[in-house]
Protein backbone atom coordinates (compact mmCIF):
# COMPACT_ATOMS: atom_id res chain seq x y z
CA UNK A 1 0.00 0.00 0.00
CA UNK A 2 0.86 3.54 -1.06
CA UNK A 3 0.17 6.43 1.37
CA UNK A 4 -1.09 10.28 0.01
CA UNK A 5 -1.31 13.93 2.19
CA UNK A 6 -3.63 16.60 1.22
CA UNK A 7 -1.01 19.36 0.21
CA UNK A 8 -2.08 22.95 -0.58
CA UNK A 9 -0.35 25.25 -3.30
CA UNK A 10 -0.30 28.80 -2.04
CA UNK A 11 0.88 29.83 -5.38
CA UNK A 12 -2.81 28.59 -7.25
CA UNK A 13 -4.49 28.16 -4.30
CA UNK A 14 -5.56 24.45 -4.36
CA UNK A 15 -5.35 21.35 -2.74
CA UNK A 16 -3.88 18.37 -4.18
CA UNK A 17 -3.00 14.80 -3.10
CA UNK A 18 0.83 14.27 -2.59
CA UNK A 19 2.87 10.93 -2.55
CA UNK A 20 4.14 10.15 1.30
CA UNK A 21 6.97 8.13 1.98
CA UNK A 22 7.22 6.27 5.26
CA UNK A 23 10.31 5.22 6.78
CA UNK A 24 13.83 4.90 5.89
CA UNK A 25 14.93 3.60 2.66
CA UNK A 26 15.14 0.02 2.17
CA UNK A 27 18.81 -0.66 2.67
CA UNK A 28 20.51 -2.57 -0.57
CA UNK A 29 20.95 -5.53 1.99
CA UNK A 30 17.03 -6.18 1.91
CA UNK A 31 17.13 -5.39 -1.86
CA UNK A 32 19.89 -8.39 -1.76
CA UNK A 33 17.83 -10.55 0.23
CA UNK A 34 14.61 -10.24 -1.33
CA UNK A 35 16.52 -10.64 -4.70
CA UNK A 36 18.35 -13.89 -3.67
CA UNK A 37 15.11 -15.52 -2.34
CA UNK A 38 13.75 -15.17 -5.81
CA UNK A 39 16.48 -16.57 -7.86
CA UNK A 40 19.16 -18.96 -8.09
CA UNK A 41 21.92 -16.79 -7.04
CA UNK A 42 23.42 -16.26 -3.20
CA UNK A 43 22.88 -12.97 -1.04
CA UNK A 44 26.79 -12.46 -1.63
CA UNK A 45 26.58 -12.52 -5.20
CA UNK A 46 24.10 -9.82 -5.32
CA UNK A 47 25.29 -7.77 -3.22
CA UNK A 48 28.55 -7.82 -5.20
CA UNK A 49 26.62 -6.94 -8.23
CA UNK A 50 24.62 -4.52 -6.88
CA UNK A 51 28.24 -2.70 -5.28
CA UNK A 52 29.73 -2.27 -8.73
CA UNK A 53 26.36 -1.09 -10.74
CA UNK A 54 26.90 2.29 -9.82
CA UNK A 55 30.46 2.45 -10.91
CA UNK A 56 30.00 0.54 -13.72
CA UNK A 57 26.83 3.23 -14.89
CA UNK A 58 28.95 6.37 -14.00
CA UNK A 59 31.81 4.78 -16.39
CA UNK A 60 29.25 4.70 -19.15
CA UNK A 61 27.61 7.50 -18.55
CA UNK A 62 30.87 9.76 -18.83
CA UNK A 63 31.58 8.14 -21.81
CA UNK A 64 28.78 10.07 -23.19
CA UNK A 65 25.95 6.98 -23.22
CA UNK A 66 23.18 6.70 -21.54
CA UNK A 67 22.32 3.50 -19.58
CA UNK A 68 18.91 1.35 -20.02
CA UNK A 69 18.59 -1.98 -17.23
CA UNK A 70 15.36 -3.44 -18.89
CA UNK A 71 12.24 -3.84 -16.56
CA UNK A 72 13.87 -0.57 -14.86
CA UNK A 73 14.52 2.16 -17.26
CA UNK A 74 17.26 4.45 -18.68
CA UNK A 75 19.99 6.28 -16.67
CA UNK A 76 21.84 9.71 -18.23
CA UNK A 77 23.94 12.40 -17.17
CA UNK A 78 21.99 16.28 -17.30
CA UNK A 79 23.54 19.51 -16.84
CA UNK A 80 22.16 22.47 -14.57
CA UNK A 81 23.31 25.59 -15.86
CA UNK A 82 23.23 29.10 -16.17
CA UNK A 83 23.39 30.78 -19.97
CA UNK A 84 25.38 33.95 -21.13
CA UNK A 85 23.47 36.49 -23.44
CA UNK A 86 26.98 36.73 -25.55
CA UNK A 87 28.85 33.99 -26.91
CA UNK A 88 31.93 35.28 -26.68
CA UNK A 89 31.50 34.61 -22.72
CA UNK A 90 30.88 31.25 -23.29
CA UNK A 91 33.03 28.61 -20.41
CA UNK A 92 31.45 25.15 -19.89
CA UNK A 93 33.57 25.24 -16.40
CA UNK A 94 31.61 28.39 -14.80
CA UNK A 95 28.48 27.93 -16.68
CA UNK A 96 27.97 24.23 -15.28
CA UNK A 97 26.02 24.65 -11.39
CA UNK A 98 25.84 21.04 -11.55
CA UNK A 99 25.76 17.34 -12.91
CA UNK A 100 22.56 15.33 -12.28
CA UNK A 101 21.39 11.88 -13.44
CA UNK A 102 18.34 11.66 -14.71
CA UNK A 103 16.26 8.38 -14.59
CA UNK A 104 13.21 7.36 -16.87
CA UNK A 105 11.48 4.45 -16.25
CA UNK A 106 10.90 2.18 -18.58
CA UNK A 107 7.66 1.77 -20.49
CA UNK A 108 5.98 -1.27 -21.68
CA UNK A 109 2.84 -1.72 -23.69
CA UNK A 110 1.76 -0.03 -27.11
CA UNK A 111 3.59 3.48 -27.67
CA UNK A 112 1.27 5.29 -30.86
CA UNK A 113 -0.75 8.08 -30.40
CA UNK A 114 -4.12 6.90 -29.02
CA UNK A 115 -3.31 3.70 -27.28
CA UNK A 116 -2.15 3.30 -23.65
CA UNK A 117 1.45 2.39 -22.10
CA UNK A 118 2.92 2.04 -18.75
CA UNK A 119 5.76 2.75 -16.92
CA UNK A 120 7.22 -1.00 -14.93
CA UNK A 121 7.67 0.57 -11.75
CA UNK A 122 4.41 1.51 -11.32
CA UNK A 123 2.02 -1.24 -11.07
CA UNK A 124 -1.87 -1.25 -11.37
CA UNK A 125 -4.25 -1.58 -8.37
CA UNK A 126 -1.78 0.87 -6.20
CA UNK A 127 -3.72 0.64 -2.62
CA UNK A 128 -3.86 4.47 -1.84
CA UNK A 129 -4.68 5.45 1.76
CA UNK A 130 -4.58 8.75 3.45
CA UNK A 131 -1.06 8.97 5.65
CA UNK A 132 -1.67 9.27 9.28
CA UNK A 133 1.69 10.44 11.09
CA UNK A 134 0.64 8.71 14.34
CA UNK A 135 0.69 5.33 12.23
CA UNK A 136 4.86 5.62 12.22
CA UNK A 137 4.96 6.74 15.26
CA UNK A 138 3.36 3.56 16.51
CA UNK A 139 5.51 1.85 14.26
CA UNK A 140 8.49 3.78 15.29
CA UNK A 141 9.28 4.54 12.29
CA UNK A 142 12.97 2.88 12.53
CA UNK A 143 12.60 1.46 8.94
CA UNK A 144 11.93 -2.51 10.31
CA UNK A 145 9.99 -5.19 8.98
CA UNK A 146 6.92 -3.07 9.64
CA UNK A 147 7.76 -0.21 7.28
CA UNK A 148 5.35 -0.59 4.45
CA UNK A 149 7.85 -1.98 1.05
CA UNK A 150 10.61 -3.12 3.30
CA UNK A 151 9.63 -6.50 1.74
CA UNK A 152 10.15 -8.48 5.23
CA UNK A 153 6.53 -9.29 5.68
CA UNK A 154 6.89 -10.69 1.91
CA UNK A 155 4.59 -8.02 0.40
CA UNK A 156 5.26 -4.79 -2.15
CA UNK A 157 4.84 -1.59 -1.02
Amino acid sequence: MSFYKKAFNEKFGVYYPAAVTVGNPVPVKNVAKRLSQMCTVTYADVMAVLGELPGVMADYMAQGKSVRLDGLGTFRYTLKTKGVADEADFDFQKQVEAIRVQFVPQREGAQTKGSTATRSLVPTGIEWLPYDPAMEEAGGGSGGGSEPGSGDDGTFG
